[in-house]
């Protein structure tokens, strides 16, 4: 069990991540950790597996996490063993025998003689059979330094369980196995990731957020039926909110005129009677106060129906905020943009394919691309975009316009500004304040415009991204997306899905997330087998 009480993290300049979080994770419990990049939710696991120290509060747990972080980069000089925490067992198991049976080696053993056995059977399980434990972690891709953690649950056997967006690096064999893995666990494991199929394996979803800790006793799709519901009765608010400030505007208009009317008569009457100055000038004045009244009477009332509507606005969700406005492709539907006929590549004279590739791709088609790391997929993107020539075999390429986002959106120019950045795709030439408007659109406000590009979450260079292509006076006819979702969080996978269903083109992604391709509409795939 693991017993999260008044937990507050303060970073070291003072601004505030989170207060207060509450939370009991009952022995065997299977959940999901989710919220918006910047949440906290890492820090939190950082604090519960004990790397990190709350600023107040504190976590108390039955046995010690194992964590697997999201970034390995601090673990590239060790070796495997090392960074695995079993280098001290493995020396005292070589030391003891060759005849060193001291007092000493035997407390780090701890009794673990078959750990050797254990660390082959889990780097099998893993795909990492070659693995050799004193290998440098630098030496590994990313995918293998996941794979390389994820074993050491097999090594460890530990009771408690964290995982940090333990999909990003896998292929979709891996993530099969850590599919397997939570669902036939008996560990106790929270997991923070935006693999939504990965999510739908638990029992039960925790979002954090400013309000603290909400727990939703479900998985994934039982949450996402949650917040929909939520959405739409505060939509509905917000309808029945707009109706009641348009009412009261009306009748304080009309309150208004009515009263103004009653005072013109009123002064007529006192003209015709011939009453003193005096008593003139009193009417007045007391007419000019009683509007008064009545306008202050109205204004207050609408001004609180409208910070009503204000503080309801401000709990949309980003997804409602937005508005996608995308143009289609000139290109009619049907027409063949790419026909290969068994092309093959190869580096060192090592055919990339098993067999040569024969595909067409066909204008408004939705394509995956799959296939497992190493495959060759950027090699064919690049054949695609006309970047790279198959070196056997015949790619016929239809004249076409693409645009190529990769996961880094490397089209964004770090060096510029927001505005700058929206300014170089402005080939409709609209005026600036036209700009600023579409930026709006995209949750970048007057306060963003003039931020360097660089210092962008990935969720927020992919909005500017598409902001981008929205500003471009004519939609991509092909939109080729590489691994788009590996550096997002959920509400920004689910703006990039509503775009890419907007946009009326041809489509052809790169990605693991099977529940991402499905979202998309993905209808055909060429899948690329390895040699």
């Amino acid at each position: 069990m693991v017993l999260i009480q008044d937990v507050t993290y303060v970073h070291p300049n003072g601004d505030v991540l989170f207060a207060d979080l509450n939370l009991t994770i009952n022995k065997q419990d299977k959940i999901a950790l989710i919220g918006n990049n910047g949440s906290g939710k890492s820090t939190l696991l950082k604090i519960i597996s004990g790397d990190l120290r709350p600023s107040a509060g504190f976590v108390r747990s039955g046995s010690e996490p194992y964590y697997i972080p999201q970034l390995f980069g601090q673990f590239n000089g060790y070796s495997v063993a090392r960074a695995l925490r079993i280098e001290d067992k493995l020396a005292a198991l070589t030391e003891i025998l060759n005849g060193q049976v001291t007092e000493a080696n035997m407390a780090v053993l701890d009794d673990d003689w078959g750990i050797e056995e254990k660390c082959r059977e889990a780097f099998a399980h893993w795909r990492l059979a070659d693995l050799d434990l004193f290998q440098k972690m630098e030496t590994l891709s990313g995918g293998q330094k996941t794979k390389v953690f994820l074993a050491g649950i097999l090594i460890h056997q530990p009771e408690i369980v964290l995982l940090d967006e333990p999909s990003n690096h896998l292929d979709m064999p891996a993530r099969k196995i850590l599919y397997e893995y939570l669902q036939s666990t008996t560990n106790t494991v929270l997991v923070v990731s935006h693999d939504r199929t990965l999510l739908n394996l638990s029992n039960t979803v925790c979002e954090l957020s400013k309000r603290g800790i909400t727990v939703y006793g479900g998985n994934f799709e039982f949450y996402s039926e949650q917040k929909k519901t939520e959405s739409d009765a505060l939509n509905q608010d917000l309808k029945s909110k707009e109706k009641a400030l348009r009412k009261a505007k009306e009748v304080e208009r009309e309150s208004i005129e009515r009263q103004q009317k009653l005072d013109a008569r009123g002064k007529q009457k006192q003209e015709k009677a011939g009453l003193p100055t005096i008593s003139m000038n009193t009417f007045r004045n007391n007419a000019e106060k009683s509007t008064s009244r009545m306008k202050g009477v109205h204004a207050e009332k609408v001004g609180s129906i409208a910070q009503e509507l204000s503080n309801l606005r401000s709990e949309l969700p980003d997804t409602d905020k937005m508005k996608m406005d995308f143009d289609h492709s000139s290109l009619h539907r049907g027409k063949i943009l790419i026909t290969a006929e068994h092309i093959q590549f190869g580096y060192e004279d090592r055919p990339l394919w098993a067999k040569p590739l024969d595909f067409q791709i066909i204008s408004g088609e939705r394509i995956a691309l799959k296939g497992a790391n190493g495959s060759g997929k950027s090699t064919l993107i690049r054949m695609v975009l006309g970047d790279l020539q198959p070196q056997t075999g015949s790619l016929k390429s239809a004249d076409f316009r693409a645009i190529y986002i990769d996961q880094d959106y490397s089209l964004i120019n770090n060096d510029l500004t927001v505005y700058e950045q929206a300014k170089l795709f402005n080939s409709r030439r609209l005026q600036e304040h036209e700009i600023k408007i579409r930026l709006n659109r995209f949750l970048f406000s007057k306060f963003s415009w003039d931020k360097p590009c660089q210092a962008l979450s990935g969720g927020e260079k992919m909005r500017l991204m598409l902001c981008m292509l929205t500003i471009h006076h004519q939609a991509p006819d092909m939109i080729v997306l590489d691994e788009p979702t590996n550096n997002l969080d959920i509400q920004n996978i689910e703006i990039l899905t509503e775009a890419i269903n907007a946009y009326k083109g041809t489509l052809l992604v790169v990605s693991h997330d099977a529940y991402f391709l499905e979202q998309i509409g993905i209808e055909k795939v060429i899948e690329l087998q390895g040699t």
